[in-house]
C-alpha cells in the first residue's frame, strides 16, 4: 500500500508509544516472569501492583520513551531542527520533577541522571555525556528522524541533541542507528534497507563523542542478523535474550530493535508484542521497534484499536507534532 510521508512520519510517533504502551507493563521483569503473570504480550494489558517500575498503571499507558520523545520534539520545533544542551536539561529535570509529584517510579535513566547531576555541579556541556552509554538517547531520537533526511545534517543533529546525556561513541551510534532507520522509512524505504543504513550510521556514529569500551552496535547486528536468518519464533526470542540481550545498554537494547524490525519486517503488530513479552528493557526496545516499523509501513502497521486506546489513554495529540517536524525536515532539506 502506497502512503505519504507524513502518515509514515505519524506511524513512527504511533509506533513508538504502542511499543511503549505495550512493554510498559513487562519492563523490567524477567522472560520467566513474564510468562508466569501473561505468558505472552499479545495486546494492551494493565500492569501489577508489584510493576517495579509503573505498579497498577493502565493499558495504554506510556512512559519516559514517549514522553521524552514528545519533549525532544517540541524542543528541535522551538529551536528550528536544532536543539540547546541546557534547555534539554532543563527540560528533563522538569520531567522527572512532574513524574515524582504524580508518584511514578518512572525517572530518569542512569547516563541522564548521572549527566545532569555533573551538569548542576557545573561540568561543561560536552563532558557531562562523556559515560552515557545506556539507550536514553536512542529512546527519544525519533523526532530527529523525522525532522532530518538521512545524512551527516542527521547525524549531526543526533549528536546535538544526545550531547548533554550520551555523548559517547556507544550512544551516538545507538541514537544514529534508530534515527537513520525512521527517516530512512519516512523517504520509503523498507525495514530491511533501512536497516542497511542505520548499521552504516552506527558505524559512523561509533567514531564520535567520547570513547568508551564496548561492543560495536553496528557489527553485533551484522553478526546476529546472519545468525537469526532462519531460526523459528521461540528459538529467535531465546537468542535475543540469551545472546544480544535486552539491558539498557544501547549495544543491547540498539541491536535487539534492530533485528527485530529486520525479521518481523512484514508483521510490525508481532515485532512489537515479540519485544513486549521478550524480557529487561522491553518498553524501550518496543518503542524503538515501533517507531522503525511505523515509520516503514505508516499508521496502517500497527491495529487502530490499539493505537486509539494508546492515545486516548495516554491524553497524546500526534498530529500537530508530526506536521511541524515534517516542516522542519522540508526546511532544512532546502537549507542543503
Amino acid at each position: 500500500m502506497n502512503t505519504t510521508s507524513h502518515d509514515r512520519a505519524h506511524g513512527a510517533l504511533l509506533g513508538l508509544a504502542l511499543g511503549d504502551a505495550l512493554g510498559m507493563p513487562t519492563q523490567s521483569l524477567s522472560r520467566t516472569s513474564i510468562r508466569e503473570r501473561y505468558n505472552r504480550i499479545n495486546g494492551l494489558v494493565d500492569a501489577t501492583p508489584d510493576q517495579p517500575i509503573a505498579p497498577s498503571m493502565p493499558a495504554g499507558s506510556i512512559t519516559d520513551d514517549t514522553e521524552q520523545a514528545i519533549i525532544l520534539a517540541h524542543l528541535l520545533i522551538e529551536g528550528g531542527g536544532h536543539v540547546d544542551p541546557l534547555a534539554l536539561a532543563d527540560a528533563l529535570l522538569d520531567w522527572e520533577r512532574s513524574m515524582i509529584r504524580r508518584g511514578s517510579l518512572d525517572l530518569l535513566g542512569p547516563s541522564t541522571r548521572l549527566a545532569l547531576r555533573n551538569l548542576q555541579d557545573g561540568m561543561h556541556p560536552d563532558e557531562t555525556g562523556s559515560t552515557g552509554t545506556t539507550n536514553g538517547a536512542a529512546m527519544r531520537i525519533a523526532p530527529v528522524g523525522i525532522a532530518y533526511r538521512p545524512g551527516a545534517a542527521l547525524e549531526d543533529a543526533v549528536v546535538e541533541s544526545g550531547r548533554v546525556t550520551h555523548n559517547t561513541g556507544l550512544g551516538i551510534a545507538g541514537a544514529s542507528a534508530v534515527a537513520t532507520a525512521v527517516s530512512s522509512g519516512i523517504e520509503g524505504l523498507g525495514p530491511h534497507e533501512a536497516v542497511d543504513r542505520a548499521i552504516s550510521a552506527a558505524r559512523r556514529g561509533a567514531a564520535r563523542g567520547h570513547w568508551v569500551a564496548g561492543a560495536s552496535i553496528a557489527e553485533r547486528t551484522v553478526v546476529f542478523r546472519d545468525s537469526i536468518r532462519n531460526l523459528a519464533d521461540d528459538a529467535f526470542d531465546t537468542f535475543l535474550y540469551d545472546v544480544v540481550g535486552s539491558s539498557v545498554q544501547s549495544q543491547e537494547s540498539v541491536v535487539c530493535a534492530l533485528l527485530i524490525a529486520d525479521h518481523d519486517a512484514s508483521d510490525p503488530w508481532r515485532a512489537l508484542t515479540r519485544a513486549a513479552s521478550l524480557g529487561g528493557d522491553t518498553d524501550t526496545i518496543a518503542a524503538m521497534t515501533g517507531a522503525i516499523l511505523g515509520a516503514c509501513h505508516g499508521t496502517t502497521a500497527f491495529p487502530t484499536d490499539a493505537t486509539q486506546k494508546v492515545e486516548s489513554v495516554s491524553g497524546l495529540s500526534l498530529h500537530p507534532i508530526t506536521d511541524q517536524l515534517l516542516t522542519l525536515r522540508n526546511e532544512v532539506a532546502h537549507l542543503d
